[in-house]
């Protein structure tokens, strides 16, 4: 019985660090809300993995990890973009929230969906979470074009389809440690361990945290790109 209270425990920690983060973000504080979203996915990846260790799974923690989830990765995130648009276009800004619906939709299918095994269909909540997270600590982005915020409130529903489509993503989930099985994650990584590098010098040298959390944006954007392009090289072969 104490064994199976650990990764219950650990996924209250997710959900709780979703909690706080929508908090947080109606009240403006965009690094503390994506700081906590990134907490979220930290407990997030120790609570399976300790079920596992303790041999300890339950059909309770399944659903409790799906709620905590949505709320970490959608309903935070969501809200995240809602604050972060509603001064500059009204509650036009509202739309964002159906992000957190389709990551509802998008964990219910991975729950059901034995094919995301070692893959992802549809992009993953944590993906999309972190994306929209470090978005929202640039505070200059809607302060750009007066066209920009209707821009970051289309690409809001682009998210919200990708999350529930069929399109395949790779996972960093290693079966072996070969180049030509696993040259997509290979690839990923060096160009996730440039992008970083580059984003917490230049946030260093102009004196702006701000563009040191960008580098979770840049990464995903990368990781969604590297991906689209692995699938046409499959479709071509």
């Amino acid at each position: 019985m104490t064994k199976r209270i650990i990764p219950d425990t650990i996924t209250c920690c997710n959900l709780l660090c979703g909690a706080v983060a929508t908090f947080m973000a109606t009240q403006g504080a965009f690094m503390w809300a994506f700081i906590l979203i990134l907490g979220g996915a930290f407990f997030d990846f120790f609570d399976g993995l300790s079920a596992r260790a303790l041999k300890a799974p339950s059909k309770i923690g399944v659903e409790l990890d799906s709620l905590a989830d949505d709320i970490t990765f959608g309903l935070a995130p969501s809200m995240m973009v809602v604050c972060y648009l509603l001064p500059v276009i009204g509650w036009w800004a509202m739309i964002a929230l159906v992000m957190a619906a389709f990551s509802a939709l998008r964990l219910a299918k991975f729950n059901v969906d034995e094919r995301q095994t070692s893959s992802f269909i549809g992009l993953a909540t944590p993906a999309n979470a972190i994306f929209w997270g470090s978005l929202c600590c640039m505070p200059y982005a809607i302060t750009a074009p007066t066209w920009m915020p209707w821009v970051i409130l289309a690409m809001t529903l682009v998210s919200s389809y990708l999350l529930i489509s069929e399109v395949p993503f790779f996972s960093l989930k290693f079966k072996s440690f070969t180049w030509r099985e696993n040259y997509d994650k290979y690839i990923f990584l060096i160009g996730t361990i440039i992008l970083i590098a580059f984003c917490v010098v230049r946030g260093i040298l102009a004196h702006h945290v701000e563009f040191i959390l960008f580098s979770g944006c840049a990464v995903i954007v990368w990781y969604v790109v590297l991906n689209f392009a692995v699938n046409l090289i499959k479709v071509k072969q």
